[in-house]
């Protein structure tokens, strides 16, 4: 055989051993809120190599509020995001195949040192500063809290929208009379001696919910899911065990310290036992029963200002793919 043929066959021999680029680490883009909890098992599974056992590239965009994640996925800047289910429902009911799976039932609370400030009724005629936007979970539910004791807050109050970090700043240098802010930030708050005038876990039960109901999850479109149900399967076992590590492994907790402004230990215990028991408890298909029991009453509360056009829960809002 002639040698530069020989040389060929080797060097053909050589390329066909090495990697394909079909079995190098599948990428997974996320667009993630910077001070969001989400990010705590991301940082704990690439300290831990659980990405790389995982064979998982992550690339991760943290941005500066929920909102502008939510502009990334929509925009196809991202793959996955984490947001709520009502987001999920009214954008579905608007055509958008968005989906939704489980990642925690922490919900916050209204904030507010002002003494003048203990009921939802007394926040007429106040200045309220959101975390996050006009469709936000905790917004949404605060309002149906409200349009049940006759109080339309839109109308009777001044509505404040900002990114979680800005809305607590502002409610530290007095601009703003409540604040309701996302469960961490809640934390914060109350450390600084801010009290919980509305807790939100108790204006779910006013909704007829009897156990902690799921809040927030990875969200992403039906089409990506579609074509990369190994990719999501992967990567939700990793973060599984990224949780199960904060959870229960010093060295993990201390990885999420690092990233973390407050390093009051009593709040550090907080963070982590608030955290810890917001893990997902139930199988999708209860998740989803308890939803749409909640779905049903905002719906039949404030119609279409809550939750949309649609007055009953699409099925597809929970994700049943391979997990």
């Amino acid at each position: 055989m002639h040698r530069a043929t020989i040389v060929l066959f080797a060097c053909l021999a050589t390329l066909f051993a090495l990697p394909s680029a079909a079995s190098a680490a599948q990428q997974l883009r996320l667009a993630l809120q910077k001070t969001g909890t989400g990010n705590w098992e991301i940082h704990v599974a690439q300290a831990f190599g659980l990405d790389k056992e995982a064979d998982l590239e992550l690339q991760i965009n943290e941005l500066a509020s929920p909102e502008a994640s939510k502009i990334a996925l929509l925009g196809g800047n991202a793959d996955l995001i984490i947001s709520d289910w009502l987001w999920v429902a009214r954008e579905r009911s608007n055509g958008l195949k968005v989906t939704f799976y489980p990642y925690s039932s922490a919900i916050g609370a209204l904030m507010s040192k002002n003494s003048s400030i203990n009921a939802i009724a007394d926040l007429r005629g106040k200045k309220i500063g959101v975390a996050g936007g006009p469709l936000d979970k905790s917004w949404l539910l605060l309002k149906a809290a409200a349009l049940r004791k006759g109080v339309d807050l839109e109308k009777e109050a001044t509505i404040v929208y900002a990114a979680p970090p800005l809305i607590a700043e502002k409610a530290q240098q007095g601009e703003i009379d409540a604040v309701l802010e996302y469960w961490n930030f809640a934390i914060d708050l109350e450390a600084q001696g801010f009290k919980r005038v509305i807790d939100l876990t108790n204006i779910e039960k006013e909704l007829g919910v009897k156990d902690k109901v799921i809040v927030t999850g990875y969200v992403f479109n039906e089409d990506f899911a579609a074509t990369n149900p190994t990719t999501l399967q992967k990567f939700f076992i990793m973060t599984k065990k990224a949780r199960k590590l904060i959870e229960t492994d010093d060295r993990a907790w201390n990885v999420v310290v690092k990233y973390l402004k407050n390093n009051n230990p009593a709040t550090l215990d907080l963070y982590r036992k608030s955290f810890s028991e917001a893990s997902p408890k139930k199988s999708i298909a209860e998740e989803q029963a308890e939803v749409a029991k909640i779905y049903s009453i905002l719906a039949e509360i404030g119609g279409e200002k809550l939750v949309g056009s649609t007055k009953t829960l699409d099925t597809n809002v929970f994700y049943k793919g391979p997990h």
